[in-house]
């Protein structure tokens, strides 16, 4: 059989099946890193060093490392963590459960110089405004400074998520069926390896391409 509409028709089920795969992961790891880092972001900017300290090697460090590295460091690690805290043995996949793991951590480094920089940008003098108002360090962060300075970063923390849809392909590595490894395996199966990862790469930079500019167009309304 011909790589062609038939055959991708035949494939439609294991392809469905990884693209499913790579958008979970794509999903978990950014509501995950994007709360680690604001947690992060605010540890940084905190005037006690205990807090900004380590929040500050914490970010250099896997801003430092590859992210194929922190992959194969969880993979290996999260069966461990899981068994010495629970006495048990993991049953999930652990391959989803690693990506999702490394990915939520390395993305948490970036993430946080993001909302760091956005909470930066807002005037210091509403910050004075709300404590003349009687708020605390948490409500001025919570209802002041946070709602706007996201409204102001959402065009990075979207582009950095097409950037970590793209990275995903990287799992391929610990053996996370996604829309990639479901390409190469189906293409390896029949024959037809070089056009499945064409394919593949089609999608990705369809999807990516198409995500830029809906960024794009959102920034351009942000501004107006």
């Amino acid at each position: 059989m011909a790589f062609g509409f038939a055959e991708l028709q035949a494939a439609a089920p294991g392809l469905i099946a990884g693209i499913t795969t790579t958008l979970e992961v794509v999903a978990f790891a950014v509501v995950g890193g994007l709360l680690i880092g604001t947690f992060l972001a605010l540890a940084r900017l905190s005037p006690y060093k205990w807090l900004s300290v380590p929040a500050k090697l914490y970010v250099n460090y896997f801003r430092s490392v590859p992210l194929l590295l922190v992959l194969i460091w969880f993979y290996f690690a999260v069966p461990m963590m899981y068994n010495w805290a629970t006495g048990r043995y993991l049953t999930i996949d652990v391959a989803f459960a690693s990506c999702v793991v490394a990915f939520m951590v390395f993305e948490a480094a970036y993430f946080a110089e993001v909302v760091r920089a956005g909470i930066q940008s807002i005037s210091k003098g509403q910050v004075n405004a709300a404590k003349a108002l009687g708020m605390t360090y948490a409500q001025t962060m919570r209802l002041v400074i946070l709602p706007q300075a996201f409204r102001k970063m959402l065009p990075l923390i979207l582009q950095q998520s097409i950037i970590l849809f793209q990275d995903t392909t990287l799992v391929f590595a610990i053996g996370l069926v996604d829309f990639f490894r479901a390409s190469y395996v189906r293409g390896d199966l029949m024959g037809m390896l070089t056009p499945y990862i064409l394919f593949a790469g089609v999608v990705y930079f369809l999807v990516s391409a198409t995500a830029t500019y809906g960024v794009k167009q959102l920034q351009k309304r942000l501004r107006t």
